[in-house]
């Protein structure tokens, strides 16, 4: 089908529009990382490195669209363990532990999620032990390529599980690519007021890692043949986001009691 078909096809604008919010969301992942790593920078730096970081992840998906072929022999088992679940009624192994390219970039992504998230945490939780050099202001200096390169490694996570999501749902590749640069476009205009936003509180941070922790977590499960619906994730995101946002009220309405009025 042409470019003029796809225009005037209503089935297409809907396989767009459709495509263009699974993009959003699952970008939403992505763009926490990229701004929880890019507030430890110098504030100098943080939106030069979330551009990039954004860039990059635009650079992957057209990069990987390009190889439509290769993305989807991805799928394909490469090694399987003899150990299998027991037979159902059929008499077929309830599930069987057999890896693709996919699953294999998955559970490593998701380890290395689950690892960077566990280590922030702890930062937050007990700074005193953070290792490393700290400027004045309690945050950790770290190194503008060090920040790219772990934004690298899990745009390419990211990306994958982006596009075979966009293959699945339809078979046109411009609807893909509008769709993949449409919902890169928001995560650009997005980036600088989330991560201020995230900067300014403190507990949403926490919030946000507990998020990342989660979303490795599910990777791994992912990668090891369990799928987990995403509706389920992103909506225990949304109650956890909701009940953040009532504290975050609750604390601004609650008058602040001055230390003389105790005594």
């Amino acid at each position: 089908m042409d470019i003029a078909a796809l225009v005037a096809d209503p089935a297409a604008w809907a396989a767009l529009i459709t495509l263009v919010v699974m993009e959003v969301v699952l970008g939403i992942d992505n763009l926490i990382f990229i701004s929880i790593l890019s507030n430890k920078l110098p504030e100098h730096q943080r939106a030069r490195t979330r551009r990039i970081g954004i860039a990059l992840a635009l650079i992957m998906r057209l990069g990987l669209l390009s190889t439509l072929a290769f993305i989807v022999g991805l799928t394909q088992p490469v090694f399987a363990l003899p150990w299998q679940g027991p037979l159902n009624a059929q008499g077929v192994p309830s599930f069987e532990l057999a890896f693709s390219w996919r699953d294999l970039i998955l559970i490593a992504g998701g380890l290395f999620l689950v690892w960077k998230a566990t280590i922030e945490i702890h930062e937050k939780v007990d700074p005193a032990e953070t290792h490393g050099v700290v400027d004045a202001k309690g945050k950790m200096i770290t190194n503008v390529g060090t920040a790219i390169f772990q934004i690298i490694l899990l745009d390419l996570v990211f990306s994958i599980d982006s596009i075979l999501t966009a293959v699945g749902m339809t078979d046109h590749l411009p609807i893909m690519i509008v769709a993949v640069v449409i919902a890169v476009g928001v995560m650009l205009v997005a980036a600088d007021p989330l991560a201020d936003f995230i900067n300014k509180n403190p507990t949403v941070v926490m919030l946000a890692l507990g998020f990342l922790l989660m979303i490795g977590a599910v990777l791994i499960a992912d990668g090891f043949g369990v799928h987990v619906p995403k509706g389920y994730i992103y909506a225990a995101m949304a109650f956890s986001a909701g009940v953040e946002a009532l504290n975050m009220l609750s604390r601004r309405k609650t008058p602040k009691v001055d230390d003389k009025t105790l005594h």
